[in-house]
């Protein structure tokens, strides 16, 4: 087995415990490259059927292409798609781009908050209708009892603070200090009542690792990730007011692999053009321990 070959048995297992051990579960996808491999390896593991929602969390800044590709997406793979939003906060305008809040007070509103009461099942949830292509109100909204996630631990600092299976609390909070060992395959799924438990199947992947298994797979990802002429691509997504793009001919996933492995961004962290992690002195660690993603 070669390296990727490791990495997606290592990352099917993962995504079959949990299927296995929690009654309720949901994945995570932000339509980015990482949680795009993720639902293929999830429709690898269960032999082309998602026996699990997607959730998104829509902040209603995401980047049009990403709307349109999601939707697409779930149309053509019969996904069960859910999509949460905090609906207060962006219908009274509580936001970063309508200067009523800071970045981090925006993300915590729009992205933390709204995951943890969506995931809680206190705030409703919008279901594709197949037949229809549109979203409906969901009148039956279970807590979701585990997430699974898409981080990876070499993408950001605290990420990298995560265990397979991690553990938060009844409020969706993130106590670092308290996490059980993972030793030789050994994961820790029996937890107290009441514990929300993220799942990260994607932990070891490097970004490299995810875009040679996105060349080797043929993935379908948002063209954002290219450069479109203008000699700039994103190299991650998130909200338009706050992602900026960074310079690249990468035209294709055979470019940009190859410059990772000259190191053309060697220097530069894949989450720079993210506005937000600047801003948060705690490279993020302080939103993610509220239940950031």
């Amino acid at each position: 087995m070669d390296t990727l070959d490791r990495l997606e048995a290592r990352s099917i297992y993962i995504l079959r415990e949990a299927y296995r051990e929690f009654s309720n579960l949901c994945m995570l996808w932000s339509i980015g490259k990482d949680s795009t491999v993720l639902l293929w390896l999830a429709r690898r593991a269960f032999f082309g059927h998602v026996p699990f929602s997607l959730l998104h969390i829509d902040t209603h800044f995401k980047i049009p292409e990403m709307i349109q590709y999601r939707d697409r997406m779930a149309r053509e793979w019969k996904l069960n798609m859910v999509y949460g939003e905090n609906d207060e906060a962006i219908s009274c305008r509580k936001t970063f781009p309508d200067g009523h809040a800071d970045r981090i007070t925006c993300c915590r509103s729009l992205k933390s908050e709204a995951l943890r009461r969506t995931l809680s099942g206190e705030w409703p949830r919008y279901r594709m209708d197949h037949a229809s292509g549109e979203y409906v109100r969901e009148l039956n909204r279970k807590p979701y009892t585990g997430v699974i996630v898409g981080v990876r631990a070499d993408e950001e600092g605290s990420r990298s603070k995560e265990r397979y299976f991690s553990s938060r609390d009844k409020d969706h909070e993130w106590d670092i200090a308290d996490q059980p060992p993972e030793l030789w395959n050994q994961f820790k799924t029996d937890f107290a009542p009441g514990t929300h438990v993220r799942v990260h199947p994607l932990l070891d992947w490097t970004e490299l690792n995810i875009w040679e298994y996105i060349e080797r797979e043929g993935i379908a990802v948002v063209p954002l990730y290219f450069n479109q002429g203008n000699g700039k691509r994103y190299r991650s997504l998130g909200c338009f007011p706050c992602t900026h793009p960074v310079d690249s001919d990468a035209r294709t996933v055979r470019d940009i692999i190859e410059e990772l492995r000259t190191g053309k961004f060697a220097n530069i962290a894949e989450r720079s053009g993210r506005a937000q992690d600047r801003e948060d002195g705690g490279g993020l660690e302080t939103l993610r321990r509220e239940g950031y993603m």
